[in-house]
């Protein structure tokens, strides 16, 4: 199953929530609209506005307020990426330069700062207190992951624990939120917000993983980066945890000294230590059991056709290959 086939059942909505970005990007001044429009015109897979209209629809939302937050939660995710590629020092996002590579990291961060403030303008004009105080909540949190990545990385001591911690502050609050502002919107009961804001955290969490298994097991022309980023930036991902903690003792010592000294010297070495031990495999289980935990949380959900694509949205994320 793709993504297109998915989103068939929104591909409506999807274009509106298109236009309304583009109208929303507008600045008089050039330079944001140039950087803004660069990182949009990317493309993506726009997962967390597509989780927000999908679950608008699975409680039978009517109106048209999932339009304009869908893109608040596209214009927070787009702004993270800004300043994750400044603070990574990336130089390749799907399939292209990044925009500091393109613009200057001077000029990413600060429309990184413009789409958070839009996104903040156009949150207000919805008109609700529990949307702002989910997005917000979000915002803040999501801050916090970038935060506890930073301090994690180049630690070869991190825990599966504190791992899992960063993916849910750091990525799956998002999806969480875009899944919980669909259930606010129309209005549903205590047990369905909580289930489908399950739902996203552990859709979020799932897909974070299986990210990190990819920046080991991919192909860079599929997954549009560089292979050996989280290795070159210290990051103690998922497979490398595995491998400290289970590898034979050169396994793990060879991942902790790469780590703890970054760059991408060791990575053919790595890939060979965490094929070695499973480590993989290991790691899509734990992303497997976040996708079936998610596809339980629906369970309070109507059988429609919004809650099977729901369903199908949580096992695409074990599956690609992007």
């Amino acid at each position: 199953m793709n993504l297109s086939a998915i989103y068939s059942l929104i591909a409506s909505d999807m274009q509106a929530v298109d236009t309304v970005i583009r109208e929303r990007l507008y600045s008089d001044v050039p330079l944001v609209r140039q950087v803004a429009e660069y990182i949009i015109a990317g493309g993506g897979k726009r997962m967390r506005p597509a989780l927000l209209l999908l679950s608008s629809g699975a409680v039978a939302y009517p109106g048209r307020q999932h339009l304009e937050l869908a893109a608040v939660v596209e214009f927070i995710h787009t702004a993270t990426l800004l300043h994750d590629d400044v603070v990574d020092e990336s130089s390749l996002r799907r399939g292209r330069d990044t925009a500091n590579t393109e613009f200057g990291n001077a000029a990413s961060v600060l429309v990184g700062d413009f789409l958070y403030s839009r996104a903040f303008q156009m949150m207000v004009g919805v008109g609700s207190m529990r949307v702002m105080q989910v997005l917000a909540d979000a915002t803040n949190i999501i801050a916090e992951g970038e935060v506890l990545q930073l301090m994690n990385c180049h630690n070869a001591d991190i825990d599966v624990e504190d791992y899992l911690r960063v993916v849910r502050y750091k990525t799956a609050k998002l999806f969480e939120a875009a899944a919980r502002l669909g259930a606010i919107l129309g209005n549903s009961s205590p047990e369905i917000e909580a289930g489908l804001s399950a739902y996203g955290m552990h859709l979020g969490t799932a897909f974070q993983i299986v990210d990190d298994v990819l920046d080991y097991s991919g192909e860079e022309g599929e997954i549009g980066k560089h292979l050996g980023d989280d290795l070159a930036e210290g990051k103690p991902t998922l497979p490398l945890i595995h491998v400290m903690k289970n590898g034979e003792p050169a396994q793990a010592e060879l991942v902790r000294n790469a780590l703890e000294q970054g760059g991408r010297e060791a990575f053919p070495e790595i890939i060979k230590a965490v094929q070695a031990t499973g480590a993989l495999g290991i790691a899509m289980d734990v992303a497997q059991a976040e996708a079936d935990r998610a596809k339980q949380a629906l369970v309070a959900l109507p059988d429609t056709n919004y809650r099977e694509a729901l369903i199908q949205l949580s096992e695409f994320a074990i599956t690609r290959r992007h």
